[in-house]
């Protein structure tokens, strides 16, 4: 999807790791959310409070999900799901641009 209409974004960057990672929130009139973010190059790891989606629009990167001995590997595009209440281990390597949606269960 190339854009999302009618919707509502909050100006106020979500901005972590020494602003390695950043994102903005886009709130749909449904209810859900999702954020669109910017990863650069470096180690992460994130929690997570429900269900998400993680759909990489372009970057290279390994992604650790939970419970998982391999690392999942994403050049150009892809996506992964993660469990809510658990963490994933993600291994930037280049500008990543990314979409996450959060899913309620």
């Amino acid at each position: 999807m190339s854009q999302f209409e009618q919707v509502t974004v909050l100006t106020k960057a979500n901005i972590y790791f020494d602003g390695k990672v950043t994102s903005r929130t886009v709130l749909f009139a449904d209810g859900t959310k999702k954020t669109l973010g910017i990863m650069l190059p470096g180690e992460y790891e994130f929690g997570t409070d429900v269900k998400e989606l993680m759909e990489i629009q372009a970057g290279e990167l390994k992604v650790l999900l939970p419970d998982a001995t391999e690392w999942l590997e994403i050049n150009g595009s892809g996506q992964f799901f993660v469990p809510k209440g658990t963490k994933f281990k993600l291994d930037v390597r280049t500008a990543t641009d990314y979409i996450c949606s959060y899913i309620e269960e």
